[in-house]
């Protein structure tokens, strides 16, 4: 183990960490990020062994922020810091390295270190499939790094030709999800309009029909039209407008 990247939104418990690694391991690069974004900027640039990652943050929390480091073409060992008691834990204890409980005992934390150089990768893998929550972003791989989208910047997820695709306001880019993936994931906020194309309700505009009779969704702030298919146009109506 060479380098750790401490990541917590609170500088004290950062601080903390950071001391007590200097302590138990002086020749360690200790590097530190303030959230789930910015840890994985960190982790592209300075490729730790071992990320201690706390559970309770603001904006992408610990669990989805480790969902989406395993994404990247070699993820380091995670290790959740967290303030929920041992019963909490339980949900995703089994796919963790290890957890820390603060506050940190520095036993517990030379401890989890040890555990986290000799895990297998394969049981961290499990990590992205068992944790069942909502994301607040999406991730894909654009020229060997990580891009993250909030999922509140995209306009529609759209198929085609083998393909799944999220645009936003901004572009376009390749997510290798699934359509019917991202629907069970982000029913709350994206309604299905057409067997290849999912819509964010927060961004709908309106339907209207175009030129040729087709019924279309329009959108605020995008010139894009989607053609609503004739068996789902009920259900669209009923979601967007609350009517049939």
């Amino acid at each position: 183990m060479r380098t750790v990247l401490v990541v917590d939104d609170e500088p004290l418990a950062r601080a903390r960490l950071l001391d007590q690694l200097r302590e138990l391991a002086p020749e360690v690069r200790a590097f530190e990020a303030g959230n789930g974004v910015e840890a994985i900027s960190q982790i592209e640039a300075v490729g730790p062994d071992v990320v201690l990652l706390d559970v309770r943050m603001p904006g992408m929390d610990g669990l989805e922020t480790a969902r989406h480091i395993q994404q990247l073409n070699e993820p380091p060992s995670v290790i959740f810091t967290t303030a929920y008691d041992e019963h909490a834990l339980a949900a995703f204890e089994a796919s963790a390295v290890d957890y820390l409980l603060k506050p940190i005992r520095i036993e517990r934390l030379e401890d989890a270190l040890k555990r986290a150089s000799t895990v297998a990768i394969g049981r961290q893998a499990h990590l992205r499939l068992s944790v069942g929550q909502r994301r607040t972003h999406v991730g894909t791989m654009v020229a060997g790094r990580l891009r993250l989208v909030p999922v509140d910047d995209i306009v529609c997820f759209r198929a085609d030709q083998g393909y799944v695709s999220a645009l936003t306001r901004a572009g376009e880019m390749i997510v290798e999800e699934s359509l019917k993936s991202l629907e069970e994931e982000f029913s709350e906020q994206f309604v299905r309009v057409h067997r290849s194309a999912l819509a964010n309700i927060k961004e709908v505009a309106g339907i209207e029909k175009d030129q040729h009779g087709n019924v279309v969704l329009k959108f605020v702030e995008h010139a894009l039209e989607i053609q609503i298919s004739r068996r789902l146009q009920s259900k669209v109506r009923k979601r967007l407008l609350g009517t049939n």
